[in-house]
């Protein structure tokens, strides 16, 4: 069970996925029974019987059910939920704000559906559309950085990271070379032995072993700036902890609460190269994701950076992975995610800005949709989930990624969807298939036709006379730009003529035709169904209709003359069967 309702006083206890416990005090002060049978819904609301698993959203929903109480009070009403009347409930909903009512509503839902105790008016309204409509929180998505913020924002992590580790690696260098400062002086590479076996240190701390005041240590001790240089360079500050989280939301794109939550057990090695990162999303379960090579490296750096911290940290504090240590606060430990303030500090002190040359605001979840705007999406092809996130609907992927583009990205996006639109109208159009005939008169007979390719007399005569021919087909115009650059000759491959509008499939190319349908005939026999499908499946499926519009006799007795092999194609190496 992961809540239970105590008496005296009343109280909720809840255990949470996180491995944290909560204890809420149910306020009865008035209306008790109307609080109980509120508490008993909200029972029904967390996990593992709801969504509900953080302490915070507990405590909104019990405060919310304080203030409901003590309103329905004020209206006169002091028994149960059962006794709820639809227009008191109505006029106290109507001045409720957005939150609190769908709180509301869903406590006396839950409720309701575990006892059958609300009366059927109060049902159907409970049930129903909410008065005052919650703006969405994605109605506005949150724009992605563009390529050059984006880059920027990684370089400036890059340096903090480099150069943190550089004085961490010379100040355990100097700690090698250094004696016991209370006999050997306040150098720094004796402060530096100090600290690596006694921990963080500030000139006041050390200063007062052997009674000194502040001041005097200030002065002994090089105005204190030795021990502050060093206990920086060997514990990670929180301005560098920054850094790293930045910069790992960037290489992963793990939502900011998993990585801000992050543990040591939570990193678990599946190689020498290879890391599963396991991280619970605030609104979801455990997820687990690979994290890709450079991540990896970045873990392994900070591992490293970290060792003294997690030596002389307290011991529940050393499993946390992102342990940092604040000079000003000798011998305070922290954890958890960095608060927004001390995070745009850090803009400040590094000099992050944005393209309108003002600090750049930072906001952990804008990386998270920067990533997923930025990643190659070559590797989607064929994957069969179709959505970066599991725990997303369509609509949600679609307002948090594919509306959250920049200019340029959107531009090209608008390009891809007019190309494939072409392209569609284009493969509806039926093939043109002509006899001798109609090749001969093709401008007298044809004039749709003649119209739609633009073809002029010599284009006609070129097409007649075979100058225009291809493997497959004949051209109405290899320079057209269909499949590669305007201007320049079509670099398509040979089956991909039977699918363009260009082409006119006349008597003479029946042999080619066979010639390329006993190559998907071969290709089918060494290539999994679903990528033959993929990537000839088209081409295969037109060549039965054009060939159907050719003389059965005919096609018959090419196909005792043709040989069943590659020689006769012109194929890349790549491409051949053999």
């Amino acid at each position: 069970m992961a809540v239970r309702l105590v008496e005296g006083p009343a109280r909720l206890v809840c255990w949470f996925t996180r491995g944290t416990t909560a204890t809420v005090e149910l306020p009865v002060q008035e209306n008790p029974q109307l609080v109980r049978d509120m508490a008993s819904g909200l029972i029904q609301l967390i996990h593992p019987h709801g969504r509900v698993d953080a302490e915070t959203t507990v405590r909104e929903f019990v405060r919310a059910t304080r203030l409901f109480a003590a309103a329905m009070a004020k209206r006169g009403h002091f028994g149960g939920a059962a006794e709820l009347t639809r227009p008191a409930l109505v006029e106290q909903l109507w001045v409720t704000g957005a939150a609190h009512e769908s709180m509301i509503r869903r406590m006396l839902a839950a409720f309701d559906q575990d006892t059958q105790a609300l009366r059927p008016e109060v049902r159907e309204l409970v049930g129903g559309r909410a008065f005052n409509q919650k703006r969405r929180r994605d109605s506005n998505p949150m724009l992605p950085y563009d390529e050059t913020v984006w880059s920027r924002l990684q370089e400036t992590c890059r340096a903090e990271i480099g150069e943190a580790c550089s004085q961490f690696r010379k100040a355990r260098s100097a700690a090698a070379k250094g004696r016991d400062p209370y006999q050997h002086g306040w150098s720094y590479e004796n402060l530096c032995w100090w600290m690596v076996r006694h921990g963080p240190e500030s000139a006041v701390s050390l200063g007062q072993r052997v009674g000194w005041s502040p001041t005097m240590a200030y002065h002994r001790m090089g105005r204190g700036g030795h021990a502050q240089r060093a206990c920086i360079a060997l514990f990670p500050s929180p301005s560098v902890v920054i850094a790293y989280q930045l910069l790992f939301g960037a290489y992963t794109g793990i939502v900011p609460d998993g990585i801000a939550d992050l543990g040591v057990k939570d990193l678990e090695w599946a190689g020498d190269a290879s890391m599963l990162v396991s991280y619970l999303k605030g609104r979801t379960a455990e997820e687990s994701v690979t994290v890709p090579a450079r991540a990896v490296r970045l873990i392994e750096r900070w591992l490293e950076h970290s060792t003294l911290s997690r030596r002389f940290a307290p011991e529940t504090a050393r499993s946390e992975l992102w342990l940092r240590h604040e000079y000003t606060d000798l011998g305070v430990w922290r954890t958890g995610p960095a608060r927004h303030e001390t995070i745009q500090g850090w803009v400040r002190r590094t000099g992050l800005t944005g393209n309108d040359g003002r600090p750049l605001k930072i906001h952990r979840h804008v990386i998270r949709t920067s990533f997923e705007s930025h990643r190659d999406r070559t590797k989607w092809f064929g994957s069969g989930r179709a959505r970066i996130d599991p725990n997303h609907s369509p609509r949600v992927e679609g307002d948090h990624y594919l509306t959250a583009a920049t200019p340029a990205q959107k531009n090209a996006l608008e390009a891809i969807v007019e190309d494939a639109q072409g392209d569609l109208l284009r493969k509806a159009l039926p093939p043109v298939v002509l006899s001798d005939d109609d090749l001969a008169e093709l401008a007298d007979n044809l004039p749709e036709l003649v119209s739609r390719l633009g073809l002029d007399d010599a284009a006609i005569a070129e097409l007649v006379g075979g100058q225009r021919d291809v493997f497959v087909a004949a051209c109405a115009d290899l320079l057209a730009g269909l499949h590669g650059t305007k201007g320049k000759p079509c670099p398509a491959r040979p089956w991909v003529c039977l699918l363009c509008p260009l082409s006119l499939f006349a008597p003479r190319h029946a042999a080619n035709l066979l010639r390329m349908k006993a190559f998907f005939a071969r290709q089918w026999q060494q290539m999994p169904a679903a990528h033959f499908m993929a990537v000839f499946g088209p081409y295969a499926h037109r060549i039965e209709h054009i060939l159907a519009s050719y003389d059965p006799a005919e096609l018959a007795r090419l196909a005792t003359v043709i040989s069943d092999t590659d020689d006769e194609i012109p194929l890349y190496p790549e491409e051949r069967t053999a």
